[in-house]
């Protein structure tokens, strides 16, 4: 059944970790933080990228990969919705592909009742070079190829991750929307130079909330990630952000501020392309 879309405002938490190689301490972190999110109030909780799994070994996470609704961090999230009444974005868990030496990097989203009610691969897969950093996600990933959203307790909820975000097409094609989720793991160098203006910008020209819960701080295969979770309102302000390490970042979807920005510049309406 579709939930009601709230007419007052709605609790959101985005969620920061420092993730390591080890499974079962990563989610014994993150468990907290979905609580800490409950007690605060969100209804809605996301989680980051690979927030199971951080490692040196790029096959690391094809030997954690669950096959589509079976598996332990399947489960995890399944218990931890329905345990703190939220709905729970995933971040991104691995996922079983069609080749046998990849993965799915994909968003699971379960109701407040624990129950799966979306799914999205992520798209665009990530490929870096400077000096000696370098990052090709190709190498271990399966790209997937269709958009998804969701309705949620705040309304019309897109979903992304990470390289996604310098991608304004795939965000078009989720047509009006009420917030977008944007799990991600950027780098510090990525991060520093593009990270807030980029999702400054989905949320301007979207007219939408953007929650964008991330990986922030140095990980201890040495790999250092940018953090900065923030949600951002539909005019572009930055409502909470926090700079690294773990840690809850809270923040209100309020309908009345998505009327008032979408009425006072009618910008989708105004489209003529696309």
């Amino acid at each position: 059944m579709t939930p009601q879309k709230s007419a007052t405002p709605v609790r959101i938490a985005a969620i920061q970790t420092v993730s390591g190689p080890e499974v079962q301490d990563n989610l014994d972190q993150v468990a907290g933080l979905i609580a800490e999110a409950a007690g605060a109030g969100a209804r809605l909780v996301a989680l980051p990228e690979y927030f199971p799994l951080i490692s040196a070994e790029e096959a690391a996470k094809v030997r954690i990969r669950e096959r589509a609704e079976a598996g332990p961090i399947q489960d995890f999230l399944a218990e931890a919705a329905r345990r703190n009444g939220v709905w729970l974005v995933g971040g991104t868990i691995p996922l079983a592909s069609s080749a046998p030496d990849k993965v799915r990097n994909s968003t699971l989203v379960f109701d407040e009742r624990g129950r799966q009610v979306a799914r999205y691969d992520k798209i665009h897969l990530f490929g870096f070079q400077r000096g000696e950093e370098r990052y090709d996600e190709s190498v271990s990933i399966e790209a997937g190829d269709a958009v998804r959203c969701f309705d949620g307790p705040c309304g019309r909820v897109g979903l992304s991750v990470c390289y996604d975000l310098r991608f304004p097409e795939l965000f078009r094609a989720m047509g009006e929307v009420d917030l977008i989720v944007l799990p991600a793991a950027f780098t510090w160098t990525t991060g520093r130079a593009h990270w807030e203006v980029l999702l400054r910008a989905r949320a301007i020209e979207n007219q939408c909330y953007v929650m964008a819960p991330a990986q922030g701080g140095r990980h201890p295969n040495g790999r250092v990630t940018w953090g900065h979770t923030m949600v951002i309102d539909p005019w572009g302000e930055v409502l909470a952000c926090r700079a690294e390490g773990p840690g809850v970042v809270i923040a209100d979807v309020d309908p009345a501020r998505l009327a008032e920005v979408r009425e006072s510049l009618p910008a989708l309406r105004h489209r003529r392309l696309g």
